[in-house]
């Protein structure tokens, strides 16, 4: 145990718990949750810190997950692997390639550790694919009474729609179970265009594609379109855009994007049939009021529908918008101007980026919250596991 100053990945959150533990193992968990349930006070676990909200921050016990890096097996029909909440998505993919498996999609990150990812609604891009919480079948955790629990879909399909997007607050996972499929390959393709010539072959890009997304540089004006298919699928032709780069890999290596610089982002999500038109808005703002302060690409990434209560995709096809910055430089203004636009698209969130909304606001925007938080309550009566930023955004 110490005292001393934590930070997330992009440095944009400081603070300093009272107590900092890296849990050696469950038998840890335990014991710290006991305690902490006598003393009143609250616990949150930590992955890799690759947030920039606030949701690892606590002014009580910080417990880290690092160790937790196990690989625990492959089912006998290699549909399913169980691993270790700590290790990274990127360890995750290699692990999984020694038995020639792979995840169905990833991130443009890798460096989340799988529990904190999945946790978040984190997601890539597609309009077929879910969230990464979309893959996970089965879930070990340690409650917030000290208790070793396994939910699954077969018998609990309940509680796990509401743990697989549950922000660390139903309990600390520890071991994740995985639908996998056999290792691909992609072809990864960067085509440069025009943002009308974007908008106009949008519907097909997103149909046509296994994963799609697209960047809006605004010092340019101009489009990166992103494409990865299976080697001889997806759109063949593309006369109205210029070929930038084009590589063939395994999906683990090709799915994610290396990122040196560090950065902070502000993410909504919103129904497909709306995203066209809040693209549109917030391109039209950046340009008009933004542009000389922002050098960061604006991101644009279908997400499949699914029945997780708390995710953003929940019950509706969904398109992610991302605007960045680089960490380190002002951001305040620029997020604060357009988080306006995407709440007036009928926007959620995500839940590991910047955000201002509270519970009251964001109960509006979830079909099942009660039934999450009915959920939660039964789970972690005492609030063991609510931190005040999680009581912010979950309970005031």
């Amino acid at each position: 145990m110490n005292k001393s100053e934590q930070s997330n990945w992009a440095g944009n959150i400081r603070f300093e718990p009272h107590e900092y533990y890296v849990a050696d193992d469950e038998q840890t968990l335990i014991r710290t949750l006991k305690k902490a349930n006598l003393d009143g006070k609250t616990v949150r676990a930590s992955g890799a810190r690759h947030s920039c909200s606030p949701v690892i921050e606590t002014d009580d016990i910080l417990i880290s997950l690092d160790r937790f890096k196990q690989f625990h097996g492959v089912n006998d029909k290699q549909t399913e692997a169980t691993v270790g909440a700590g290790m990274t998505v990127e360890e995750v993919g290699k692990a999984l390639f020694r038995y020639h498996l792979a995840m169905e999609n990833t991130g443009h990150i890798d460096q989340q550790s799988l529990g904190g990812a999945i946790s978040t609604g984190t997601h890539g891009a597609g309009k077929k694919l879910t969230n990464l919480s979309g893959q996970v079948t089965a879930i070990r955790l340690i409650t917030a009474a000290g208790e070793i629990k396994t939910y699954n879909d077969y018998d609990h399909a309940e509680i796990m729609r509401a743990l697989r997007v549950s922000l660390g607050s139903l309990g600390i996972f520890t071991q994740i179970t995985l639908r996998v499929i056999p290792a691909f390959q992609v072809q990864r393709q960067h085509y440069c265009t025009s943002v009308a010539d974007c908008l106009k072959h949008l519907p097909a890009l997103m149909e046509e594609n296994r994963n799609f997304g697209f960047y809006w540089y605004p010092r340019r004006d101009d489009i990166s379109l992103r494409l990865w298919n299976v080697p001889g699928t997806g759109t063949q032709q593309l006369p109205f855009a210029r070929l930038d780069k084009e590589e063939t890999g395994w999906g683990k290596d090709l799915l994610p994007t290396p990122h040196e610089l560090r950065y902070v982002e502000l993410e909504y999500s919103f129904p497909i049939e709306l995203a066209t038109d809040c693209f549109m808005e917030i391109r039209e703002r950046i340009l008009k009021k933004h542009r000389q302060q922002v050098g960061w690409r604006v991101l644009f990434r279908p997400v499949a529908a699914d029945n997780n209560y708390l995710s953003n995709a929940y019950g509706r096809q969904s398109v992610a918008i991302t605007v960045h910055q680089n960490a380190g430089l002002p951001y305040q203004e620029y997020f604060k101007d357009i988080e306006q636009v995407f709440q007036a698209y009928d926007g959620r969130p995500h839940w590991g980026k910047m955000h201002s909304m509270s519970a009251s606001q964001l109960k509006q925007r979830y079909p099942e919250w009660d039934t999450f938080q009915h959920i939660r309550e039964e789970l972690d009566p005492k609030g063991t596991l609510l931190t005040p930023y999680l009581k912010r955004i979950l309970i005031e």
